[in-house]
């Protein structure tokens, strides 16, 4: 039985792969609508997506492959949804984080902000926390926690140096040190001592090396103290590495191009609701997750504190302290890193100022509360401009600008056989194909695909009238029990994938109960980003993981607290100031315009 069974796991994929269509073939075959066959998709798609049977982004193909074959759609219009407004605001963002990445322009913030808070541990872990949060915002959560956990781990073998050296009495004038195997045998004897209930003040280790003999006289009390000081050494390196990729997660939460949710929810809207007026954009979504970020960043922080590292003021804030030696070396290892960059180059400069004008250009194209240049240069054309066309336009910069300063060179003679090579743009096509996920970009075109499917199909119709019966809840509650779902769903699959899934459910869900599809659309986007209990649940949580701090039960019992803080914070912004923005107290009239 178990040679069959370790059989059978050895090949589960494989098991998975060919017994999920075939259990599914009633679907098409007995029931025989378009409803059921697309229904067939996507379950067949949820099940491949949650097991990784296919990577993500060739189960992302499969509408291409089925809605065809089945009818439900014409192959030329499957295909259209691959590449559209929101993937290419996806890829032109991306570039310009290549580009900050391939400059180390983020490792530079990340040195500077650091030196402005200092070492004291509280300060440290905020430090910590804020710069990854920032990065995160404009580049992939992964490679935010891959840049700034190397410098975790720098600073912690500053301030967890080895302890200093207990009084010894020796046999000669030599200063002969015990070694680490004659530490471990002293711990041991202190046990087996203590175990007998003997008093035993004292303890005497013998060392024979090829010299004299060593005899260390160590006090149980010392002893105690030393072991609880190790402890609080280890807790505090758990408290600074999960606070990395926790930051991570709800960083990339604050804007668009943070993470992939956002930009399935911002892609879905329009997909589903044409007619939404560009509700969501990359100025709203920033009004309404950037403060919830920021609340939840400041309560993870207070609770990382509290589990690791308790609320000992003198110990963690530094109040009324000297600096210690660790503290002062830990501080010079990261003003080393600093300077190691050298000043800023011409590239430096010039991808810091194309950031800029992104950002900038991207807050000013239509705030809403005032008229943008959009606006005010296209006029009645002003749609045909979106954010995803400044992300081009920035991008396409890139490879245009030099990474050197222009020199003016005078003409050479026709004796001189020198010649002077092309000068080296901010951003090679090689660097930026190299570090482009494309897969996340298809399995955002198969999400839009599966959402037109179940439009025409009318599965997203069907849907929404199975839900009817939800009216008789409170839509808070039942964004709340929505959350909660997704926050468990998401631990164990992509979050892409997630909220490709779900929100087209939500919208129909919505417009079936009379709700705003907002209300639980943009909350449940949120909470498929809170990955925090597993390390296999998010690429950030994996790196921390390998880096042997953490055990799995760690980042559970941490993580599941850190859901609900994220639940309730997500709670109290979308009834508080997200009623106000998105107008979540009616239903809109693009919310009854499609026939979804």
């Amino acid at each position: 039985n178990m040679a069959f069974l370790k059989c059978l796991y050895s090949v589960k994929n494989e098991v998975i792969l060919f017994i999920t269509p075939l259990l599914l073939l009633p679907l098409p075959l007995v029931i025989g609508t378009q409803v059921a066959e697309c229904a067939y998709v996507i379950i067949l798609m949820a099940v491949y997506w949650c097991t990784e049977v296919l990577p993500l982004a060739v189960t992302a193909l499969l509408p291409a492959l089925l809605f065809p074959l089945f009818g439900i759609m014409e192959s030329k219009d499957v295909c259209m949804q691959y590449l559209k407004d929101t993937n290419m605001l996806f890829v032109g963002g991306l570039m310009v984080a290549v580009a900050v990445e391939h400059w180390n322009l983020h490792k530079r913030i990340a040195l500077r902000v650091l030196l402005i808070v200092g070492v004291r541990p509280a300060l440290l872990m905020m430090g910590f926390m804020g710069v990854t949060a920032f990065l995160s915002m404009w580049i992939s959560n992964t490679a935010t926690t891959a840049m700034m956990v190397p410098i975790v781990q720098a600073v912690l073998e500053q301030l967890n140096t080895s302890e200093p050296e207990m009084p010894q009495i020796f046999s000669s004038d030599e200063q002969v040190q015990t070694s680490e195997t004659d530490n471990k045998a002293d711990s041991q004897t202190e046990k087996q001592n203590e175990g007998q209930g003997e008093p035993f003040p004292l303890f005497i280790s013998f060392s024979l090396f090829k010299g004299p003999v060593v005899v260390t006289f160590l006090d149980a009390t010392t002893e105690a103290v030393r072991h609880k000081e190790a402890a609080e050494r280890r807790r505090m390196c758990k408290g600074m590495t999960l606070c990395v990729c926790y930051a991570a997660s709800i960083g990339g939460t604050a804007t668009l191009t943070g993470t992939g949710p956002n930009l399935v929810l911002m892609g879905q809207m329009n997909q589903l609701f044409p007619e939404n007026g560009d509700i969501i954009n990359f100025v709203s979504w920033f009004g309404f997750a950037f403060p919830n970020m920021i609340i939840m960043l400041t309560l993870a922080w207070l609770w990382l504190q509290f589990v690791f590292m308790g609320f000992n003021f003198k110990k963690t804030w530094g109040c009324g302290a000297v600096k210690t030696e660790k503290e002062i070396a830990a501080y010079n290892v990261i003003r080393e890193q600093h300077r190691l960059l050298g000043p800023m180059s011409f590239g430096e400069i010039s991808v810091l100022c194309l950031f800029i004008l992104l950002v900038l250009l991207w807050f000013t194209r239509d705030p809403g509360f005032v008229s943008g240049w959009a606006t005010d240069i296209f006029n009645s054309q002003a749609e045909y401009v979106s954010d995803a066309t400044v992300a081009v336009f920035v991008a396409v910069l890139l490879f245009v600008l030099p990474s050197k300063p222009p020199r003016f060179c005078s003409f050479r003679t026709h004796t001189s056989h020198q010649t002077a090579g092309p000068t080296p743009r901010l951003l090679s096509w090689k660097a930026a194909q190299k570090k482009l996920p494309w897969g996340i970009v298809l399995l955002l075109g198969g999400g839009f695909a599966l959402a037109k499917g179940s439009e025409v199909s009318g599965l997203s119709k069907w849907m929404g009238d199975q839900m009817a019966p939800l009216q008789s809840i409170p839509p808070w509650a039942i964004a709340i029990v929505l959350c909660l779902l997704i926050a468990t769903f998401t631990e164990c699959t992509s979050n892409v994938a997630t909220a490709t899934l779900f929100l087209p459910v939500l919208a129909s869900m919505s417009q079936s109960i009379g709700i705003n599809p907002l209300y639980v659309m943009v909350p449940c986007t949120l909470s498929a980003s809170f990955a925090f209990m597993l390390p296999v649940a998010t690429p950030p949580n994996a790196i921390v993981f390998s880096y042997g701090y953490l055990k799995v039960a760690d980042m559970a019992r941490t993580g599941f607290v850190m859901n609900i803080i994220g639940i309730l914070c997500i709670t109290l912004a979308i009834n508080s100031w997200g009623k106000a923005m998105f107008h979540l107290d009616s239903v809109p009239a693009w919310a009854n315009a499609t026939g979804v």
